[in-house]
């Protein structure tokens, strides 16, 4: 009898914890969503690699990373801007190749612009430790991150 009735009070103790999480789970989803808190990173794709291993592109305030996830750590492997290119880029490109305003010349000056725009946000790790949890620098952008969210 006595294993009986603690038996029933590890469920019904076990019940109201279960009950109190989902309350506050609701509760704070619906706090989130009222408040109109969007979420700063999208992933934009996921192509598995390997076993444990993926590539995933995120979006992260206008500029798309594209990082190489394995069980161990998150590597960043290009960071792109999304800025498009300005008009006096491609001008200053279309003067360099003599001003010429033919198709191809106007084609080529637009590749060149875009690829200085590629080559100024390129990103290269200058620490061993550069992309994943142990770096300081990921730590710091996690407390702007959270932050910038209050």
């Amino acid at each position: 009898m006595d294993t009986l009735i603690v038996a029933v009070r590890v469920v019904l103790s076990l019940g109201v914890v279960l009950a109190l999480l989902w309350y506050l789970q609701r509760r704070l989803s619906r706090a989130t969503r009222a408040l109109g808190v969007a979420n700063p990173v999208t992933v934009v794709g996921r192509q598995p690699i390997g076993q444990k291993a993926s590539v995933v592109v995120v979006e992260v305030d206008g500029t798309r990373l594209v990082l190489g996830v394995t069980e161990q750590a998150v590597t960043v492997l290009h960071e792109k801007c999304l800025v498009p290119t300005t008009v006096s880029t491609l001008d200053a490109a279309i003067s360099v190749l003599g001003g010429s305003q033919s198709a191809p010349a106007t084609a080529f000056a637009r590749s060149l612009a875009a690829a200085e725009a590629d080559d100024a946000t390129r990103v290269t790790p200058s620490a061993p430790l550069a992309g994943s949890i142990l770096s300081p620098s990921t730590w710091r952008q996690t407390a702007a991150l959270l932050r910038q969210g209050r």
